[in-house]
């Protein structure tokens, strides 16, 4: 009898979360390193997926080289390209930003320009800085007809030591809650970051790894793909095991990836 293949010699395209997978905060997740340099010794194509919309693709490949993990910029999908994209593909030349650098150095390189009146959209992510007057006015230029996008929708942003903090979607909620309209999200667990990330690395059978069951892996089963939840981040085994979806595999790290299927 042959032996059963490992996961990762099921799958061309590995499209890796980052925090929670790769790295908590500034701390590397111990092995994670190795495991995406043996997945290239495989022949495997990486790319960094993320729903972090304040850093720059190079921001990102720093930040991963200072927790082990070897990277490019071109290997980037992050939820502020793929809005980018998306509303410049929509024709887009405006935008009321509440974000950081990532999300609007990833318009201006689309063509669409951050201004503070009449923007053609409001564009909502991830934000350290943001105050009342910031989402006073987003919520005043939504009221005024500009179209309400979301970056992604996480609550939370897992902190360093354990705790949760606000992240873009609590953000969101609250001009949501203004309106009274509902943002229209492009990242995770939507389609167009997977689709986004599956073309940068060229096709291939995908599986989608991740430690959030509402974004990784609801976004990989709405598109019919494989997922593999790490339990190195925010998802606990007893709540994979109750959960609403549920991963084609579930691993306690990314040592996973080298098990038999």
């Amino acid at each position: 009898m042959s032996a059963r293949p490992l996961i990762a010699e099921r799958f061309d395209a590995f499209l890796l979360d980052l925090d929670g997978v790769l790295f908590r905060g500034s701390q590397p997740i111990e092995g994670a390193g190795e495991a995406v340099d043996r997945l290239r010794a495989m022949g495997k194509v990486v790319v960094f997926v993320t729903n972090n919309s304040a850093r720059t693709p190079e921001e990102v490949v720093v930040h991963l080289a200072s927790v082990g993990v070897a990277g490019r910029a071109a290997e980037v999908e992050s939820s502020a390209l793929t809005t980018a994209s998306v509303l410049a593909a929509r024709g887009a030349r405006s935008a009321f930003v509440v974000g950081e650098r990532g999300l609007r150095e990833a318009l201006m390189q689309a063509g669409i320009e951050p201004v503070d009146e009449r923007p053609d959209v409001v564009v909502v992510g991830w934000d350290r800085e943001v105050d009342y007057a910031r989402l006073r006015d987003a919520a005043v230029a939504v009221q005024r007809g500009a179209a309400l996008i979301a970056s992604n929708p996480d609550t939370s942003y897992p902190a360093e030591d354990g705790t949760r903090w606000p992240g873009a979607g609590a953000i969101l909620a609250a001009i949501q809650a203004t309106c009274g309209v509902e943002a229209e999200v492009i990242g995770k667990p939507n389609a167009p970051i997977f689709e986004a990330a599956l073309a940068r690395a060229g096709g291939g059978m995908p599986l989608v790894v991740g430690d959030r069951l509402d974004t990784d892996i609801e976004g990989a089963s709405r598109l019919g793909w494989s997922s593999l939840l790490v339990l190195t981040g925010i998802t606990t085994r007893e709540e994979a095991d109750a959960g609403p979806v549920h991963p084609t595999y579930v691993a306690e790290d990314l040592g996973g990836l080298f098990l038999p299927a």
